[in-house]
C-alpha cells in the first residue's frame, strides 16, 4: 500500500517514515488509533471494549477503501486486552516481590511499580504502591478477570498498614 497516499488522503491521518513506518490514523467514535502499514495489515488501539474494537477496525478499513484500496476487512482478532484497577489500600512491594520470587520483578530505580509475569493466564500485572493495578495480555476478558481474582489475596496479604 502507498502510505504517502493514505496520508495525503485522509483525514486525522500522519506518516513519517523515518520515525515510524506506518500511517498514524484516528477516528473519535469509538476514539482510537490504528497502524495501517505497507503490508495491508493493521493494528487497532485504544477502544474500551471488543465491540468498539471491532467497530473502528471496520471503519478504519473503509476509509482506506474509500480512499481507492482494495482493502478488505478480514482475520480480525484481539491480541491484548487491558484492564486497570484501584484496589483503595497501599501495597508494600518489596514483600510481595520477595514472596513472588521468579514471577516478579520490582526494580523502583528503574521503574516505581513492581512486575508479575502470571503465568495461568499468561497476564502481565503491574502493581504500584498506591494500590493502582494495570493487568496486560489478554486476548479474553475473562483471562483478566481470573488473573485480577489470583493476585487479589496476594496484594491483601502485603497491604501496607498506615499508622496514624
Amino acid at each position: 500500500m502507498d502510505l504517502q497516499q493514505i496520508a495525503n488522503s485522509a483525514r486525522n491521518a500522519e506518516y513519517n517514515p523515518k520515525r515510524f513506518a506506518a500511517v498514524i490514523m484516528r477516528i473519535r467514535d469509538p476514539k482510537t488509533t490504528a497502524l495501517v502499514f505497507a503490508s495491508g495489515k493493521m493494528v487497532c488501539t485504544g477502544a474500551k471494549s471488543e465491540e468498539h474494537s471491532k467497530l473502528a477496525a471496520r471503519k478504519y478499513a473503509r476509509i482506506v477503501q474509500k480512499l481507492g484500496f482494495p482493502a478488505r476487512f478480514k482475520d480480525f482478532k484481539i491480541q491484548n486486552m487491558v484492564g486497570a484497577c484501584d484496589v483503595k489500600f497501599p501495597i508494600r512491594l518489596e514483600g510481595l516481590a520477595l514472596a513472588s520470587g521468579q514471577f516478579a520483578n520490582y526494580e523502583p530505580e528503574i521503574f516505581p511499580g513492581l512486575i508479575y509475569r502470571m503465568a495461568d493466564p499468561k497476564i502481565v500485572i503491574l502493581v504500584f504502591v498506591s494500590g493502582k493495578v494495570v493487568l496486560t495480555g489478554a486476548k479474553v476478558r475473562e483471562q483478566i478477570y481470573t488473573a485480577f481474582e489470583n493476585i487479589y489475596p496476594m496484594l491483601v496479604q502485603f497491604r501496607k498498614r498506615q499508622y496514624r
